[in-house]
């Protein structure tokens, strides 16, 4: 009896240039959802879904959209760490990843669609080496793009890597260490949504490239997902009706209220002032209605206000008269004053301040025991530098309570830590564990780059040997789509990003970019604008970076005298055992009689021994224990040793801890002695000795005391005879 299929899957594919095949399949499973899919390389499996409310709650006049992204361990056959042995909450990676399909989305919902929107991924099959995130915004757009949820997709995101010269699609894990070019790029099959990466000081033309190199193969994942609609009847999507809107009342409020506006928009005040007046003339314009009428109409009041009277004027003061919120010209960097050493506890300090952002960085330097874990579904390990951004409320003059660590927070720290994990000396060059800190005190423009700022100020005042400064800037975007006027603005404000057309981060030093970040708001953006917004924002970061080695020229030479101590020394691989002893007894003695943290690490050739301590004599004590234990005996040398145990032919001394040699009875002194009492010596004694040869059968060690003593005059050594000459003698 044939069997009865119970779904009906449909199944599309993707090929790569290499011949790698992307399969986008739906059908199958999460049928209830609004929209699902697999996404399959590989062994690597993706699950997207997506689900929208019928309708937009009162009130709603914005898009409340929701990514997760998560990956789950028995994807790869691994258990989760901890007590509960279950996946708990997002980790940073997996929070970043959400951003990256967010950032990418967002835009193309309509403006007027405010139905909660919840998209999630999941990797439900891992394969080691296929990085999953690369193929996690192709797999929440194709769930899009099989529902009848109003979107104006679809989009797709690929990682672009540079391998010897040579950009490459989706490289994998093993290739990533070739890599001075690693970034995401999101966008549809016309134009560029979303860009965030990192750089080995690569050119704007080399990041222009990688870019354009890109949307050649998002626009072909864009035309798949189109096919794939349009089969399953997709490509109408629902019908929706998320706004009243009263035409009266808007014209009304843009002939009566603009030109106020502008007013105050062109006056060059300051953040705060000017908030103020915009909220008067709103609330002037508002105080003509009755408390009943006003539950209907404030709503719209200050979506008009807001979306046709502010947004307009800003726009029109920068087309029209090149001139922005406070009095600067377009490429304009608003003025820096920085210092260091500020905390005299710290490690490292440093405030940055430009325009109204300030942020205060703080370096501690730590050992080995301090870096971070990294126990990920498909990374593990740990990392020396780490960087932490924190956005308290009473940055932007806001009274409400700081409750945990947003998704922003994380996103912004991680930008910072990619801009200046390239110049930070890690491994062999630096033995420290680094943490840096970013509390950001006053935001008006972009915090991540002063903290990118403010980070290299604070590891040159720490005394780390920063390859080179850091710094990073923020460029916006004002466009008319219908005259053909654009503008790039240099070190934008708060205003200039929610009101503007792209937020655009480049950090970076002298010699080329680190990281960037941009965020593009509107369709049919060129590269002639990319290239330009590029150029302009290297002349701004070379500006600043000016300024930062103005206040600090170059790293500290040394640490400043209260941070701990770590000295670095390597060992032979065999040697670890010894230095570690039997259940860590011996390096735990060292610990304890010095005073100081030890931790040990291999690679293939070596051990890598890392002393901690507070001061200079307590490292010494440890290094000097510690070489004792892995020295190698070299013959002619003398030894202090320690008598461990006497036998009727001799004494075996201990001349470096856990190596002991015998010291034969003929070799204690210029006399015979016929038994070891006569020798007086004891165990435990000390007694100085000289290793005079390894016995080329056995490998022993030979020592000698007697060789350290005058000879006797007149001293004739006595002919020593074959032991079977000697027992002959006897008998006889």
């Amino acid at each position: 009896m044939e069997e009865k299929k119970l779904y009906n899957a449909v199944q599309k594919f993707i090929k790569l240039a290499d011949g790698r095949e992307i399969m986008i399949e739906t059908g199958k499973l999460a049928k209830q959802a609004d929209g699902a899919v697999v996404v399959k390389q590989g062994d690597t499996m993706l699950l997207a879904t997506v689900v929208a409310a019928k309708d937009a709650k009162p009130d709603t006049d914005f898009m409340p959209l929701q990514v997760e992204y998560k990956e789950k361990y028995a994807a790869c056959g691994r258990y989760p760490g901890g007590f509960m042995k279950r996946e708990g909450k997002a980790n940073d990676s997996e929070i970043l990843v959400a951003r990256l399909i967010d950032r990418a989305l967002r835009p193309l919902f309509p403006s007027d669609y405010h139905a909660e929107v919840y998209v999630t991924v999941n990797l439900i099959s891992a394969d080691k080496d296929i990085q999953p995130d690369a193929l996690a915004g192709l797999a929440a757009s194709a769930a899009l793009a099989v529902s009848d949820i109003p979107f104006g997709g679809p989009i797709s995101e690929v990682r672009v890597a540079r391998i010897n010269g040579e950009y490459c699609i989706n490289p994998t894990f093993s290739q990533m260490s070739q890599v001075d070019l690693d970034i995401m790029v999101g966008g549809t099959i016309d134009n560029i949504l979303m860009v965030e990466g990192e750089m080995k000081e690569v050119s704007e033309e080399v990041m222009l490239g990688a870019i354009k190199f890109a949307h050649e193969e998002i626009k072909r994942h864009c035309a798949v997902q189109i096919e794939l609609s349009k089969e399953l009847g997709k490509d109408v999507k629902r019908t929706y009706c998320h706004e009243v809107n009263d035409e009266e009342l808007k014209q009304t409020i843009i002939s009566e209220l603009y030109d106020k506006a502008y007013a105050i928009a062109t006056s060059g005040t300051m953040k705060h002032e000017r908030e103020d007046k915009f909220n008067a003339l709103e609330e002037e314009f508002a105080s003509r209605y009755t408390e009943e009428e006003l539950v209907e109409k404030a709503p719209l009041i200050h979506r008009y206000f807001h979306d046709y009277v502010l947004k307009k004027a800003m726009r029109n003061m920068i087309l029209d008269e090149g001139k922005r919120l406070d009095g600067r010209r377009l490429d304009e960097i608003r003025p820096i004053w920085c210092e260091v050493d500020y905390l005299p506890a710290a490690h490292g300090s440093a405030i940055f301040t430009r325009g109204e952002t300030q942020a205060l960085a703080t370096v501690t330097l730590g050992t080995k025991l301090d870096e971070k874990v990294k126990d990920e579904v498909l990374v593990q390990g740990t990392e020396q530098f780490v960087l932490h951004y924190n956005f308290p409320p009473f940055s932007t003059g806001e009274a409400k309570a700081s409750r945990g660590l947003s998704r922003r927070e994380i996103g912004h720290g991680h930008l910072a830590w990619r801009a200046l994990k390239p110049m930070v000396p890690l491994g062999e060059e630096n033995p420290y564990a680094v943490r840096v800190v970013s509390d950001i005190l006053e935001s008006n423009g972009s915090s991540s780059m002063a903290t990118v700022c403010a980070g290299t100020l604070a590891l040159m005042d720490a005394g780390v040997k920063l390859k080179k400064p850091v710094s990073g800037i923020a460029m916006g975007l004002i466009s008319d789509s219908e005259t053909g006027k654009w503008a790039v603005l240099s070190d934008i404000l708060g205003d200039e990003d929610h009101l503007g057309d792209m937020d655009f981060k480049v950090t970076g030093t002298r010699d080329g970019i680190t990281a960037t970040q941009m965020d593009i708001k509107v369709d049919g953006l060129s590269y002639e604008v990319l290239a330009a917004a590029l150029e302009q924002a290297r002349k701004g970061r070379l500006h600043i970076l000016n300024i930062l080695t103005e206040c600090i020229a170059e790293p500290r030479a040394d640490y400043k005298p209260f941070v701990p101590r770590l000295v670095q020394i390597n060992i032979p691989k065999d040697s670890i055992g010894a230095v570690i002893g039997p259940g860590g007894k011996v390096i735990q003695e060292i610990q304890k009689q010095t005073n100081t943290t030890i931790t040990i690490t291999e690679d293939d050739q070596k051990g890598i021994v890392d002393i901690f301590g507070v001061d200079k004599s307590a490292i010494d004590g440890a290094l000097q224990r510690i070489k004792e234990i892995v020295a190698v005996p070299e013959i002619g040398e003398t030894y202090h040793g320690k008598i461990k145990s006497i036998v009727p032919f001799g004494a075996f001394v201990e001349i470096l801890p856990g190596k002991e040699a015998l010291l034969h009875i003929s070799e204690i002194e210029w006399k015979r002695f016929e038994t070891m009492e006569e020798s007086g010596l004891k165990e435990g004694d000390m007694i100085d000795v000289k290793l005079i040869g390894v016995d080329d059968k056995t490998g022993k060690l030979k020592l000698s005391h007697r060789a350290l003593l005058p000879k006797p005059e007149g001293y004739v050594e006595r002919e020593r005879r074959p032991r079977g000459d000697r027992e002959r003698r006897r008998r006889e």
